[in-house]
């Protein structure tokens, strides 16, 4: 079962972060191996943790590492514009559905990008991260799940700065959460 990315266990940021990319890549993994309703559920799973994922890292880790890593601004600005396509096409892949005659090919190029993104991320700001103290490793990790924990559950295109995702996330939060809610519901009564 995929653990929520606000409840792993890890005390250190860089190894929650880590940790976390490993989950993703499992997760796409699962996505691929699976079919039909089996294929939905693994794909909702992995949008809820990639959405969640990359929430926090907009609101804590890309401004602290824009901060503290030399040619910050180019780096991080990198990644948000990656960030940004990634959920364009995550949205796109969602309102397509997984039975979709173009979801696989969108999917596999989705994927490349994302493992990509997530190498820089772990290579260009994460190294740098690690070489913080051990305090404040562990107080970035509480901020990351305390993010991950009021983070919107879908993505949301634009909203990639952490102003944007206190301002405007804080309002699709409560819409994904519900919505999921709803969802769920309505799944469980017509079984």
């Amino acid at each position: 079962m995929t653990q929520r990315p606000e409840t792993m266990p890890e005390r250190d940021a860089v190894d929650l972060l880590i940790r976390q990319h490993e989950e993703i890549r499992r997760l796409f993994d699962d996505v691929d191996r699976s079919t039909g309703h089996a294929r939905e559920e693994a794909f909702e799973k992995l949008c809820r943790f990639l959405a969640v994922h990359e929430t926090a890292e907009e609101e804590v880790v890309h401004p602290l590492a824009r901060r503290v890593i030399p040619d910050g601004d180019r780096v991080i600005d990198a990644r948000l514009e990656e960030e940004n396509e990634g959920k364009r096409v995550l949205q796109a892949l969602e309102k397509m559905g997984t039975s979709a005659a173009g979801f696989e090919p969108l999917f596999a190029e989705f994927r490349k990008s994302v493992l990509d993104h997530a190498e820089l991320e772990e290579r260009e700001e994460f190294t740098r991260l690690r070489e913080m103290g051990g305090t404040e490793l562990r107080g970035l990790a509480a901020a990351i799940k305390a993010a991950e924990a009021m983070a919107p559950t879908h993505p949301h295109p634009g909203v990639e700065s952490a102003t944007k995702n206190i301002l405007i996330g804080t309002f699709a939060s409560a819409a994904d959460r519900t919505r999921d809610v709803v969802r769920k519901t309505l799944g469980r009564e017509r079984k």
